[in-house]
Protein backbone atom coordinates (compact mmCIF):
# COMPACT_ATOMS: atom_id res chain seq x y z
CA UNK A 1 0.00 0.00 0.00
CA UNK A 2 2.82 2.88 1.04
CA UNK A 3 4.60 1.75 -2.24
CA UNK A 4 1.28 2.41 -4.12
CA UNK A 5 1.13 5.85 -2.45
CA UNK A 6 4.21 6.69 -3.23
CA UNK A 7 3.67 5.70 -6.63
CA UNK A 8 1.06 7.68 -7.06
CA UNK A 9 2.97 10.62 -5.27
CA UNK A 10 5.59 10.27 -7.81
CA UNK A 11 2.94 10.14 -10.89
CA UNK A 12 1.38 13.42 -9.40
CA UNK A 13 4.20 15.70 -8.82
CA UNK A 14 5.29 14.50 -12.55
CA UNK A 15 2.06 15.53 -13.95
CA UNK A 16 2.99 18.88 -12.22
CA UNK A 17 6.12 19.65 -12.84
CA UNK A 18 5.55 18.63 -16.58
CA UNK A 19 3.12 21.19 -17.10
CA UNK A 20 5.25 23.59 -14.98
CA UNK A 21 7.94 22.88 -17.88
CA UNK A 22 5.42 24.08 -20.69
CA UNK A 23 3.62 27.10 -18.58
CA UNK A 24 7.18 28.13 -18.03
CA UNK A 25 8.35 28.11 -21.98
CA UNK A 26 5.77 30.02 -23.27
CA UNK A 27 5.34 32.15 -21.12
CA UNK A 28 9.09 33.19 -21.47
CA UNK A 29 8.82 32.57 -25.14
CA UNK A 30 5.53 35.10 -25.70
CA UNK A 31 6.25 37.82 -22.89
CA UNK A 32 10.07 37.87 -22.16
CA UNK A 33 11.82 41.26 -23.55
CA UNK A 34 14.63 41.33 -25.77
CA UNK A 35 15.79 39.73 -29.08
CA UNK A 36 14.44 37.48 -30.28
CA UNK A 37 17.50 34.68 -30.46
CA UNK A 38 18.00 36.02 -26.46
CA UNK A 39 14.32 34.89 -25.60
CA UNK A 40 14.94 31.51 -27.27
CA UNK A 41 17.45 30.99 -24.97
CA UNK A 42 16.21 31.67 -22.30
CA UNK A 43 12.63 29.49 -23.27
CA UNK A 44 14.68 26.82 -24.46
CA UNK A 45 17.10 26.54 -20.93
CA UNK A 46 14.21 26.84 -18.70
CA UNK A 47 12.64 23.98 -21.31
CA UNK A 48 16.37 21.65 -21.06
CA UNK A 49 16.38 21.96 -17.38
CA UNK A 50 12.96 20.91 -16.88
CA UNK A 51 13.16 17.95 -19.27
CA UNK A 52 16.03 17.09 -17.18
CA UNK A 53 14.39 17.24 -14.00
CA UNK A 54 11.62 14.74 -15.69
CA UNK A 55 14.61 12.39 -16.51
CA UNK A 56 15.58 12.78 -13.33
CA UNK A 57 12.99 11.73 -11.67
CA UNK A 58 13.60 7.63 -12.44
CA UNK A 59 17.20 8.38 -10.62
CA UNK A 60 18.40 8.76 -7.16
CA UNK A 61 18.98 12.32 -8.32
CA UNK A 62 15.23 13.36 -8.49
CA UNK A 63 14.86 15.26 -5.10
CA UNK A 64 18.09 17.89 -6.05
CA UNK A 65 16.70 18.34 -9.33
CA UNK A 66 13.24 18.97 -7.90
CA UNK A 67 14.20 21.70 -5.97
CA UNK A 68 16.49 23.44 -8.28
CA UNK A 69 13.64 23.31 -10.81
CA UNK A 70 11.61 24.87 -7.95
CA UNK A 71 13.93 28.00 -7.50
CA UNK A 72 14.30 28.64 -11.03
CA UNK A 73 10.01 28.10 -11.58
CA UNK A 74 9.92 30.62 -8.90
CA UNK A 75 12.39 33.01 -10.41
CA UNK A 76 9.81 32.93 -13.52
CA UNK A 77 6.73 33.32 -11.62
CA UNK A 78 8.29 36.42 -9.61
CA UNK A 79 9.15 37.96 -12.50
CA UNK A 80 5.45 36.74 -14.56
CA UNK A 81 3.63 38.58 -11.74
CA UNK A 82 5.52 41.77 -12.42
CA UNK A 83 4.27 42.57 -15.70
CA UNK A 84 1.96 45.52 -15.77
CA UNK A 85 -0.86 45.99 -18.24
CA UNK A 86 -0.39 48.39 -20.61
CA UNK A 87 -2.75 51.71 -20.56
CA UNK A 88 -1.57 53.11 -23.83
CA UNK A 89 -1.03 51.87 -27.10
CA UNK A 90 -2.02 51.50 -31.24
CA UNK A 91 -5.07 50.11 -30.83
CA UNK A 92 -7.41 48.63 -33.20
CA UNK A 93 -10.06 51.10 -34.08
CA UNK A 94 -13.37 48.99 -32.30
CA UNK A 95 -11.53 49.15 -29.36
CA UNK A 96 -9.04 51.97 -29.14
CA UNK A 97 -11.74 53.53 -26.42
CA UNK A 98 -13.12 52.00 -23.10
CA UNK A 99 -16.36 52.73 -21.90
CA UNK A 100 -16.66 54.37 -18.53
CA UNK A 101 -20.72 54.89 -16.65
CA UNK A 102 -22.03 57.10 -13.70
CA UNK A 103 -25.31 55.83 -11.39
CA UNK A 104 -27.38 58.61 -10.21
CA UNK A 105 -30.71 57.18 -9.04
CA UNK A 106 -31.86 54.96 -11.73
CA UNK A 107 -30.19 56.80 -14.13
CA UNK A 108 -27.11 55.35 -16.09
CA UNK A 109 -24.75 57.80 -18.00
CA UNK A 110 -22.51 55.84 -20.12
CA UNK A 111 -19.15 57.20 -21.91
CA UNK A 112 -17.72 55.97 -24.86
CA UNK A 113 -20.93 53.89 -26.02
CA UNK A 114 -19.46 52.60 -29.65
CA UNK A 115 -22.01 53.40 -31.96
CA UNK A 116 -19.97 52.82 -35.46
CA UNK A 117 -21.60 52.57 -38.87
CA UNK A 118 -20.21 49.34 -40.73
CA UNK A 119 -19.70 49.05 -44.29
CA UNK A 120 -16.95 46.68 -44.37
CA UNK A 121 -14.35 45.31 -41.73
CA UNK A 122 -11.97 48.21 -43.05
CA UNK A 123 -14.45 50.60 -43.91
CA UNK A 124 -16.25 52.21 -41.15
CA UNK A 125 -17.53 55.39 -39.32
CA UNK A 126 -16.50 56.05 -35.89
CA UNK A 127 -19.00 56.90 -33.47
CA UNK A 128 -18.00 57.20 -29.53
CA UNK A 129 -21.32 58.48 -28.14
CA UNK A 130 -22.63 59.84 -24.49
CA UNK A 131 -25.65 57.62 -23.76
CA UNK A 132 -28.09 58.07 -21.05
CA UNK A 133 -30.28 54.95 -19.91
CA UNK A 134 -33.28 54.86 -17.42
CA UNK A 135 -32.51 51.45 -15.22
CA UNK A 136 -36.27 51.33 -14.45
CA UNK A 137 -36.95 50.63 -17.83
CA UNK A 138 -35.07 47.68 -19.08
CA UNK A 139 -37.57 45.68 -19.61
CA UNK A 140 -35.71 42.31 -21.43
CA UNK A 141 -32.36 40.66 -21.52
CA UNK A 142 -30.81 38.67 -24.18
CA UNK A 143 -27.80 36.86 -24.71
CA UNK A 144 -26.19 36.60 -28.49
CA UNK A 145 -23.61 33.79 -29.32
CA UNK A 146 -21.62 34.70 -32.04
CA UNK A 147 -19.91 31.11 -33.77
CA UNK A 148 -16.76 32.06 -35.21
CA UNK A 149 -14.88 28.59 -34.50
CA UNK A 150 -17.39 25.84 -35.32
CA UNK A 151 -20.19 25.03 -32.54
CA UNK A 152 -18.03 24.59 -29.45
CA UNK A 153 -16.92 28.12 -29.37
CA UNK A 154 -18.50 31.47 -29.68
CA UNK A 155 -18.46 35.22 -28.52
CA UNK A 156 -20.47 36.11 -25.65
CA UNK A 157 -22.65 39.22 -25.61
CA UNK A 158 -25.60 40.67 -23.50
CA UNK A 159 -27.97 42.84 -24.53
CA UNK A 160 -30.49 45.47 -22.23
CA UNK A 161 -33.53 46.27 -24.13
CA UNK A 162 -35.39 49.55 -22.57
CA UNK A 163 -38.72 50.91 -22.68
CA UNK A 164 -38.21 53.08 -25.49
CA UNK A 165 -36.96 50.65 -28.04
CA UNK A 166 -33.35 51.13 -27.32
CA UNK A 167 -30.93 48.08 -26.65
CA UNK A 168 -27.43 48.26 -24.45
CA UNK A 169 -25.35 45.76 -25.74
CA UNK A 170 -21.81 44.83 -23.39
CA UNK A 171 -19.15 42.79 -24.74
CA UNK A 172 -15.95 41.94 -23.08
CA UNK A 173 -13.34 41.70 -25.95
CA UNK A 174 -9.38 41.09 -25.89
CA UNK A 175 -7.98 44.67 -26.31
CA UNK A 176 -5.50 44.07 -29.80
CA UNK A 177 -3.00 46.62 -31.24
CA UNK A 178 -3.63 47.36 -34.85
CA UNK A 179 -0.64 44.88 -36.04
CA UNK A 180 -1.54 42.10 -33.50
CA UNK A 181 -2.46 38.74 -34.77
CA UNK A 182 -5.23 36.67 -33.05
CA UNK A 183 -3.84 33.34 -31.23
CA UNK A 184 -5.49 32.07 -28.27
CA UNK A 185 -2.61 30.62 -27.05
CA UNK A 186 -1.16 33.67 -26.80
CA UNK A 187 -3.75 35.52 -25.15
CA UNK A 188 -3.50 32.87 -22.15
CA UNK A 189 -0.01 34.13 -22.09
CA UNK A 190 -0.20 37.98 -21.04
CA UNK A 191 -0.52 39.00 -24.59
CA UNK A 192 -3.05 41.38 -24.58
CA UNK A 193 -5.72 43.49 -22.24
CA UNK A 194 -9.10 42.90 -22.19
CA UNK A 195 -11.86 45.72 -23.24
CA UNK A 196 -15.07 46.18 -22.03
CA UNK A 197 -17.87 47.51 -25.02
CA UNK A 198 -21.00 48.74 -24.48
CA UNK A 199 -22.67 49.57 -27.83
CA UNK A 200 -25.30 49.41 -30.71
CA UNK A 201 -26.96 46.36 -31.56
CA UNK A 202 -26.31 46.85 -34.68
CA UNK A 203 -22.78 47.70 -34.41
CA UNK A 204 -21.39 45.07 -31.83
CA UNK A 205 -24.03 42.45 -32.99
CA UNK A 206 -24.19 43.46 -37.01
CA UNK A 207 -20.46 43.73 -36.72
CA UNK A 208 -20.51 40.00 -36.43
CA UNK A 209 -23.90 39.12 -38.14
CA UNK A 210 -23.85 41.56 -41.45
CA UNK A 211 -20.19 42.51 -41.31
CA UNK A 212 -17.67 39.29 -40.98
CA UNK A 213 -20.72 36.80 -41.85
CA UNK A 214 -20.57 34.65 -38.35
CA UNK A 215 -23.54 32.16 -37.39
CA UNK A 216 -25.34 34.40 -34.95
CA UNK A 217 -27.66 33.00 -32.19
CA UNK A 218 -30.34 35.28 -30.12
CA UNK A 219 -31.69 33.55 -26.89
CA UNK A 220 -34.16 35.94 -24.88
CA UNK A 221 -33.26 35.36 -21.15
CA UNK A 222 -35.95 35.05 -17.99
CA UNK A 223 -34.84 37.36 -15.37
CA UNK A 224 -37.08 40.25 -13.64
CA UNK A 225 -36.30 43.32 -15.81
CA UNK A 226 -36.04 45.01 -12.41
CA UNK A 227 -33.19 43.12 -11.32
CA UNK A 228 -30.42 46.19 -12.54
CA UNK A 229 -27.79 43.89 -10.35
CA UNK A 230 -25.89 42.21 -14.07
CA UNK A 231 -25.67 45.57 -15.22
CA UNK A 232 -24.99 47.76 -12.52
CA UNK A 233 -21.72 45.26 -12.32
CA UNK A 234 -20.85 45.60 -15.62
CA UNK A 235 -21.00 49.46 -15.30
CA UNK A 236 -18.71 48.80 -12.99
CA UNK A 237 -16.77 45.90 -14.28
CA UNK A 238 -15.98 48.79 -17.01
CA UNK A 239 -14.77 51.68 -14.70
CA UNK A 240 -12.93 49.38 -13.07
CA UNK A 241 -11.27 48.21 -16.60
CA UNK A 242 -10.61 51.52 -17.91
CA UNK A 243 -9.13 52.93 -14.70
CA UNK A 244 -6.35 49.27 -14.11
CA UNK A 245 -6.32 47.44 -16.92
CA UNK A 246 -6.52 43.64 -16.77
CA UNK A 247 -4.73 40.77 -18.91
CA UNK A 248 -7.39 39.29 -21.03
CA UNK A 249 -6.63 35.29 -20.54
CA UNK A 250 -8.55 32.95 -23.25
CA UNK A 251 -9.76 30.81 -20.91
CA UNK A 252 -9.98 31.93 -17.20
CA UNK A 253 -11.00 35.36 -18.56
CA UNK A 254 -12.37 35.26 -22.07
CA UNK A 255 -16.12 37.00 -23.02
CA UNK A 256 -17.94 34.62 -21.03
CA UNK A 257 -16.22 33.62 -18.34
CA UNK A 258 -15.63 37.18 -17.24
CA UNK A 259 -19.83 37.44 -17.43
CA UNK A 260 -19.82 34.49 -15.21
CA UNK A 261 -18.06 36.02 -12.91
CA UNK A 262 -19.68 39.41 -12.51
CA UNK A 263 -22.82 37.62 -12.43
CA UNK A 264 -21.79 35.00 -9.18
CA UNK A 265 -20.19 38.86 -7.74
CA UNK A 266 -23.83 40.24 -7.49
CA UNK A 267 -25.11 36.93 -6.31
CA UNK A 268 -26.73 35.17 -9.61
CA UNK A 269 -26.00 31.63 -8.68
CA UNK A 270 -24.08 29.56 -12.03
CA UNK A 271 -22.89 26.64 -11.15
CA UNK A 272 -19.63 25.25 -11.93
CA UNK A 273 -19.97 23.64 -15.37
CA UNK A 274 -17.72 23.16 -18.64
CA UNK A 275 -19.65 25.12 -21.17
CA UNK A 276 -18.53 28.30 -19.17
CA UNK A 277 -15.13 27.25 -21.03
CA UNK A 278 -16.73 25.73 -23.81
CA UNK A 279 -18.90 28.44 -24.22
CA UNK A 280 -20.59 27.32 -27.43
CA UNK A 281 -22.88 24.87 -25.28
CA UNK A 282 -23.52 28.19 -23.37
CA UNK A 283 -27.47 28.03 -24.05
CA UNK A 284 -27.87 24.53 -23.03
CA UNK A 285 -26.55 25.32 -19.47
CA UNK A 286 -28.74 28.09 -19.64
CA UNK A 287 -31.72 25.69 -21.02
CA UNK A 288 -30.91 23.08 -17.95
CA UNK A 289 -31.19 26.00 -15.37
CA UNK A 290 -34.64 27.04 -16.50
CA UNK A 291 -33.20 30.90 -17.75
CA UNK A 292 -34.63 30.31 -21.41
CA UNK A 293 -38.06 29.29 -22.63
CA UNK A 294 -38.91 25.81 -21.82
CA UNK A 295 -42.16 25.66 -23.73
CA UNK A 296 -39.63 25.11 -26.91
CA UNK A 297 -37.19 22.45 -27.13
CA UNK A 298 -33.73 23.70 -27.04
CA UNK A 299 -32.79 22.48 -30.98
CA UNK A 300 -35.91 25.05 -31.64
CA UNK A 301 -34.65 27.71 -29.86
CA UNK A 302 -31.08 27.22 -32.15
CA UNK A 303 -33.15 26.67 -34.76
CA UNK A 304 -36.00 29.97 -33.90
CA UNK A 305 -32.77 31.87 -32.73
CA UNK A 306 -30.61 32.03 -35.34
CA UNK A 307 -30.62 35.79 -36.75
CA UNK A 308 -28.15 35.37 -39.27
CA UNK A 309 -30.64 35.57 -42.57
CA UNK A 310 -32.60 38.23 -41.17
CA UNK A 311 -29.49 39.89 -39.90
CA UNK A 312 -28.42 40.20 -43.61
CA UNK A 313 -31.89 40.93 -45.01
CA UNK A 314 -32.58 43.46 -43.19
CA UNK A 315 -28.89 45.14 -43.10
CA UNK A 316 -27.53 47.56 -40.54
CA UNK A 317 -30.36 49.72 -40.53
CA UNK A 318 -32.34 51.51 -37.69
CA UNK A 319 -34.73 48.59 -37.60
CA UNK A 320 -32.04 46.21 -36.82
CA UNK A 321 -32.68 45.22 -33.51
CA UNK A 322 -36.82 44.61 -34.46
CA UNK A 323 -35.91 42.67 -37.48
CA UNK A 324 -33.64 40.29 -35.87
CA UNK A 325 -36.25 39.09 -32.85
CA UNK A 326 -39.39 38.17 -35.24
CA UNK A 327 -40.00 34.36 -34.42
CA UNK A 328 -37.64 34.30 -31.48
CA UNK A 329 -39.48 32.82 -28.58
CA UNK A 330 -39.52 35.23 -25.13
CA UNK A 331 -38.71 34.38 -21.84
Amino acid sequence: MIRIFRFLLLALLFLIIAYAVLWGTLALWYKLPGSELLVLGFAASFAAFGIGTLVAFFTSMRWRFFAAFVAALIAVNVWWNSLVPPSDGNWDPEVERQVTGIINGDILTLQNVRAFNWRTEGDFDKRWVTRTYDLSQITSTDLFMSYWAGPEMAHFMLSFGFANGDYLTWSVEVRREIDSTFSPVADFFKAHTISVIAAEERDVVGLRSNIRKERVQLFRVDRNPGDTRLLEAFVAAANEVAENPHWFNSVFTNCSRSVVLLARHVGIKLPIDYRIIVNGYFPNYLYEMGVLNTDFSIEDLYRLGDITERALAEGLSDNYSTSIRLGVPKP
